[in-house]
């Protein structure tokens, strides 16, 4: 839907918060960390955990406009395996997750408190009572454009009459804090507070999602009502983290970006400057590699020498708000522009780890499967099969290019919100496109050509190398040591490659290369033979006999210059699978998609670059 994608410079809040029935608490007040994870056992080699960073409920707008009323405890509640109402049907997530963030919109979430909560100012007013009460996806646009968007495309105020002011914003950032709290569980199930920054000058996307390490967060988030500008956020991130607190954030949807997110000039036209650099690094260590709304890694047009550059690319964006795909809006492009930044001006502002998240407007946090995803993404814009075949949604794509999204790993010695933060922080993390394939990488020297243990394995990568996200120090080729495992209830692994991208004489360039394959398919060239291993598109059922369980292998670059600005991620190709609209076909007689929508898909994994400076 268009909703918070279309959002401009806002007015000030005005504020209404007279006789205001649940006033906001000074969250801060709160105990910094958790007893209960003095004693949750750590594992000094680290164990992958596996989560949602990108979540809306109807706390957010838009979610609650498309129809969706369910809380962050009912979010929490599906990510730990319950059966919850979704989209109109019970539904529960096929594995349930080590940890979960709610990144509801920090933009309207005081119209939420008074939407959502009986007896709060403003819950009687006719218009709330309206949006409550439409139960056509027509009618809730309407009444949104109406008191939301045509007030907001004029300059005038887009909060809606019955909006209760900034008391009403800081009592639903404490009810979502309080559900956060409630769920923790330290070293079975871990809650993260977080929210969606979400800003979109001219229709280019320059979301983020802002984590927090522990209990000491503000009392109210910092939303694009107060700038637009992601300077202004980092500047506002400064000052949290000068009194005490610990937050990042991360950007999403790069492939919506207009080529605003990897910029050659700040968002006011100025010359980029060393001081926006280092502040735009020490506040953005992550990127969401993909999410519903499309991969951002690549797309065939801009690298057409990347034989799996064809995936999930919705290329449908391109048809609506004059979003169309530039090379410059595509993550690898990023990450190979920031060594530029580096080689030219001392900074790397686009050293990013990985993430993946959903960016589901359900609130069924991680739902990813692409046999489970039968209650879609957006509420009433693609709840069932028949919808989901022929709609668009609105103002956006159409829904055909949609993908159940995509998930976070994440390496950390134990499932505590600190542990798990301070990984992310540190860029140990991997993204897939769905599946639980488990990847890592580390660059070094001196690593064996065979490991009889994966621990040994593991211990020899942290003693003679540096794990992904980090950075590789010598004037010697990196040997990169990698290793991969399917998801427990998937197919088997196809391959590994490693990505490099660096700056030659001023030039930015990137190559795939073939590291580890299955069934001993890599030649002495490189290449390797395509697997043969269709789906059976009769049943969705994968080929169960091809591939390997498990993938790993040293890999030396044989085009290493020591003195080039460099980084080398993973990616990890699993065998084919069915994609989500051949299970809406097989599961809804009479339901068809276009011929031209895929009906297998290769799903992946990509782990955090390793980077190398240049001497």
């Amino acid at each position: 839907m268009k909703t918070m994608k279309t959002m401009k410079t806002m007015k000030t809040m005005k504020t209404r918060a007279s006789g205001l029935v649940v006033t906001a608490l000074a969250l801060c007040a709160a105990p910094i960390t958790s007893h209960a994870e003095d004693g949750v056992p750590e594992n000094p080699l680290k164990e992958a955990y596996f989560g949602e960073t990108h979540l809306h409920t109807g706390v957010s707008m838009d979610a609650f406009i498309g129809g969706n009323r369910l809380t962050p405890d009912d979010a929490y509640r599906f990510a730990k395996g319950e059966e919850i109402k979704v989209n109109g049907s019970m539904h529960k997530i096929k594995v349930p997750l080590d940890f979960c963030a709610v990144t509801d919109h920090s933009e309207f979430m005081g119209e939420a408190f008074s939407l959502m909560n009986e007896g709060a100012p403003g819950y009687d007013d006719p218009i709330a009572k309206s949006f409550r009460d439409a139960t056509d996806l027509e009618t809730a646009l309407m009444l949104y454009g109406k008191y939301v968007l045509t007030p907001l495309a004029s300059g005038k105020d887009p909060h809606p009459p019955f909006f209760q002011g900034a008391e009403a914003i800081k009592s639903t950032w404490k009810k979502n804090f309080e559900a956060t709290e409630k769920h923790y569980q330290p070293g079975k199930f871990t809650t993260i507070h977080a929210y969606e920054y979400t800003s979109a000058p001219g229709g280019g996307n320059l979301h983020r999602n802002v984590l927090f390490r522990d209990t000491n967060v503000p009392d109210m988030p910092f939303s694009s009502n107060e700038s637009p500008d992601p300077e202004k956020l980092w500047e506002w991130m400064k000052v949290q983290r000068a009194d005490g607190k610990k937050l990042f954030a991360m950007p999403h949807n790069s492939n919506e970006s207009k080529g605003l997110l990897f910029c050659e000039e700040t968002l006011s036209g100025k010359p980029i400057t060393k001081e926006y650099l280092e502040l735009r690094s020490s506040n953005e260590p992550l990127i969401e590699m993909m999410q519903i709304k499309g991969n951002s890694e690549v797309v065939p047009q801009f690298w057409p020498n990347d034989e799996f550059a064809d995936f999930e690319n919705a290329t449908s964006l391109q048809d609506f708000n004059d979003r169309k795909f530039m090379k410059k809006n595509f993550v690898r492009y990023g990450l190979t522009r920031g060594l530029k930044y580096r080689q030219d001006m001392g900074i790397n502002p686009f050293k990013y780890g990985f993430v993946g998240g959903t960016d589901s407007h359900n609130g069924a946090p991680s739902n990813v499967a692409e046999d489970n995803w039968n209650v879609g993404s957006h509420g009433l814009a693609d709840q069932t099969a028949a919808i989901r075949s022929k709609a668009t949604l609105d103002g956006e794509m159409k829904v055909s290019d949609l993908n159940p999204g995509a998930i976070t790993g994440v390496w950390a010695t134990s499932n505590t919100r600190g542990a798990i933060w301070d990984s992310m922080a540190a860029r140990e993390t991997f993204a897939t496109s769905g599946p639980r394939i488990k990847v890592r990488a580390f660059a070094g020297q001196g690593f064996a050509e065979k490991y009889d243990s994966y621990e040994a394995l593991v211990k020899d990568g942290y003693e003679k190398g540096v794990p992904m996200g980090s950075d590789y120090k010598g004037d010697k080729a990196p040997q990169v040591l990698v290793w991969a495992v399917k998801d427990p209830i998937g197919p088997n692994l196809d391959r590994i490659q490693i990505i490099k991208g660096w700056v030659e004489n001023g030039e930015l360039k990137d190559k795939v290369y073939n590291v580890v394959a299955s069934g001993d398919r890599l030649k002495e060239d490189g290449s390797v033979e395509p697997v043969n291993a269709p789906i059976d598109l009769k049943t969705g059922k994968f080929n169960s006999e091809k591939g390997d369980p498990e993938l790993k292998g040293v890999w030396t670059d044989p085009d290493f210059d020591p003195k080039e600005e460099a980084y080398y991620y993973v990616r990890v190709l699993q065998l084919p699978t069915a994609r989500w609209n051949l299970w809406d076909e097989l599961r809804n007689e009479g339901v068809k998609f276009p011929e031209e929508v895929k009906k297998q898909i290769v799903e992946r994994a990509w782990g955090s670059p390793i980077w190398h400076e240049g001497a």
